[in-house]
């Protein structure tokens, strides 16, 4: 196989990501997350002698077919549709371009130029497998989100995934080679849902760049306001997120409504930012939150402000008093592990990986269920307490120190070298060379 390490690790990944390419800003129609975790591992697994090539969909005339994002990792831009215009449930029908985009690419290639396949997403994991099938190498295959999930906890005004969605999530889970789940969770919601075998599913959480998000940098929470032009005394409530149903920033304008309703005297102190495009379902109503604003009588409180680049988000966490996460499902939650990293306890919901990204009552504080008085009482509490927030502005920062982006990579690693290693023995899949289990690792 191509260009394999002595350590059994790959020497040259394909990475799919077919519906949010790694140059996009995060925050910004569907890149989130996803896009974070692409752009880190690859530029780590980089670092550490391992190359990789990210194909995605060319959403612009003007991308060339290949830019070097970083040293060692490139992005193939595969035209498969029109470049604009096509929503996510859209691409489904571009998958049969995309992929013949991608094995034409491969098929131009010296023989075995890839040695593994990773694909992020169940639309690229469809293309994933059928590539794994054509050149002969393992698929590797991390969800993000799952329909299954997301459809157990709706947003009210959101709509159902499609059953086109899930029945492709079901093969893509029966065809991977391994499966890469961000929390443990998520790994019991593979197995229970969508009947995937233990032995195949490793927890991997991912890592938070500690030299960009930091509480001290820049002069802390006062260099980061000055910057922002934030006033020095505000109690400062911070979203960070995708505009849409499933992150429920309506869900925190309701509770502010509730918390100045209960106390008019806040609103003289009070500075709530939002930081955010519309995304998914929210793209049909791009206005509809600051008009929400309006109608609660919370626009003057409230501050509208498109998605940053990574130093100005991490000044807009080191300014924050509180970071709100009142999503309605969250595979991970980056975002908190961010925000905590800069120092800013995080109020958010009880949901998905959010219970593994906060320490209740340590770091900040979950919350079951999304009514917006108990929201805007769990917000008072906090910002009537800083001796309360300091403590858990220490707590925080320890706890986001034990995500690391290079323990996300290196545990990667090894989980690409097992798959390797079984794939050229012909192992059965999910069954280490050396017997027994895949192990299940986790941050905390």
């Amino acid at each position: 196989m191509g260009l394999m390490r002595p350590d059994g690790t790959p020497g040259r990944v394909a990475m799919l990501s077919v519906h949010t390419s790694p140059l996009e800003q995060p925050g910004t129609g569907d890149a989130g997350g996803l896009n974070v975790y692409v752009v880190e591992t690859a530029k780590r697994l980089a670092q550490r002698g391992t190359e990789v090539e990210i194909f995605t969909r060319a959403t612009s005339g003007d991308l060339p077919p290949l830019t070097e994002l970083l040293p060692g990792v490139l992005v193939r831009n595969i035209v498969a549709g029109p470049y604009d215009g096509l929503a996510k449930n859209d691409l489904p029908g571009q998958l049969c371009a995309f992929s013949a985009g991608v094995l034409r690419t491969e098929a131009r290639l010296a023989a075995g130029w890839y040695d593994l396949i990773h694909s992020h997403y169940w639309l690229s994991g469809q293309v994933g497998w059928l590539a794994s099938e054509r050149w002969n190498v393992p698929l590797l295959h991390t969800m993000h989100t799952m329909a299954k999930v997301k459809n157990l906890s709706l947003a009210g005004a959101d709509k159902p995934e499609p059953a086109g969605r899930v029945i492709g999530e079901e093969q893509v889970v029966a065809a991977a080679d391994r499966l890469i789940a961000n929390t443990d969770l998520e790994a019991r919601d593979l197995i229970g849902l969508y009947g995937a075998d233990p032995e195949l599913v490793t927890v991997i959480p991912p890592g938070v760049d500690l030299d960009v998000f930091s509480p001290t940098a820049g002069g802390g929470q006062a260099g980061a306001r000055a910057r922002l032009g934030l006033p020095q005394g505000a109690d400062v409530v911070l979203f960070v997120g995708r505009i849409q149903p499933l992150k429920a920033p309506d869900v925190l304008l309701r509770a502010i409504a509730e918390l100045v309703a209960e106390n008019p005297a806040r609103r003289a102190n009070l500075v709530v930012a939002v930081l955010g495009g519309p995304s998914g379902s929210g793209l049909e109503r791009p206005e509809e939150l600051q008009k929400l604003a309006v109608e609660l009588g919370i626009g003057d409180l409230v501050a509208f402000h498109p998605p940053a680049d990574r130093p100005v988000l991490a000044d807009w966490y080191r300014a924050a008093d509180l970071l709100a996460m009142p999503s309605y499902s969250e595979s991970f939650g980056l975002v908190a592990v961010e925000a905590q990293a800069c120092g800013t306890p995080v109020v958010a919901a009880r949901v998905g990986g959010l219970a593994s990204a906060v320490r209740d009552g340590r770091t900040g504080l979950l919350i079951t269920g999304h009514e917006p008085v108990r929201w805007a009482r769990a917000l008072d509490d906090l910002l009537r307490a800083p001796h309360v927030r300091q403590r858990m502005a220490a707590a925080a920062v320890r706890h986001a120190n034990s995500f690391s982006w290079d323990h996300t990579v290196d545990t990667t690693l090894e989980t690409y070298a097992a798959a390797c290693a079984d794939h050229r023995l012909g192992a059965p899949p999910g069954r280490l060379v050396a017997g027994g289990p895949q192990l299940t690792v986790a941050a905390g």
